[in-house]
């Protein structure tokens, strides 16, 4: 679903990601983390195309691929951008649109599709995430877990392979968190509900609930590639890693 062979990315003379390969099955939901610095969050950028990397190649579903070195054309973002969904840490929500606005925006203005409809599907998605009364709130009228259950939908409204959440909770209080990551666990154990998942946390807490398979980047490296369990078995990964 998720390859990622051998990148490698510089920021000036600092190399953060050291060829990094992992690979993520679909409908998997892996966990990236590690100390802050290790890499996560540029990864998950390189992987959606918002930052270039130097070496290396990132592989999405069968042919759809960037390369180490060269600037991805603008089909090629405009493919990447309809296939795979981000949620950020600021929420990012259009601040002048509804919650309900917020969530058509993609479906309407990427994907083309007729606003009756984007609307409708929407509404769902709102209601999933526990927001269908906040339709017409704008983002300043929400909680900041409210608004990252907003984006949540926003990215799920495009139909993606694969969302990258990139530390969904670290701007949030611990009940908005447990909110967000209520969400989250929700899609997890939906077994209709087919969509990649990829989580930077530092929540360990929330990675054993719902984390298939987590992967370690420390200072840029993979230390570890494998399935949750084992990670948080006595002694294991994630207790060297604390």
């Amino acid at each position: 679903m998720i390859r990622v062979s051998g990148v490698v990315k510089y920021h000036g003379s600092t190399r953060v990601l050291d060829r990094v390969t992992l690979d993520i099955r679909k409908g998997q939901v892996a966990a990236l983390v590690g100390p802050s610095g290790g890499g996560k969050s540029t990864l998950l950028r390189c992987i959606n195309g918002l930052e270039a990397f130097q070496e290396g190649e990132v592989t999405i579903g069968e042919n759809l691929k960037l390369t180490g070195g060269s600037t991805p054309a603008r089909k090629t973002l405009l493919q990447l951008r309809r296939k795979v969904g981000m949620v950020f840490q600021q929420f990012n929500l259009f601040p002048h649109m509804t919650a309900l606005e917020n969530v058509m925006s993609g479906a309407v203005y990427a994907l083309g599709q007729e606003r009756a409809q984007a609307e409708v599907i929407a509404q769902q998605l709102l209601d999933r995430v526990g927001l269908g009364h906040k339709s017409s709130s704008k983002p300043a009228q929400l909680s900041g877990g409210q608004q990252q259950r907003v984006a949540i939908a926003r990215a799920l409204a495009v139909n993606p392979v694969a969302i990258l959440f990139d530390e969904p909770t670290s701007a949030l209080d611990p009940k908005m968190s447990a909110e967000v990551m209520r969400v989250l666990n929700d899609l997890a154990d939906d077994e209709q509900f087919q969509v990649t998942m990829v989580i930077v946390t530092h929540d360990l807490h929330a990675v054993k609930r719902i984390a298939d398979v987590v992967h370690i980047l420390v200072k840029g490296q993979v230390t570890y590639s494998g399935a949750a369990d084992e990670a948080f078995a006595t002694g294991g990964p994630i207790e060297q890693m604390e």
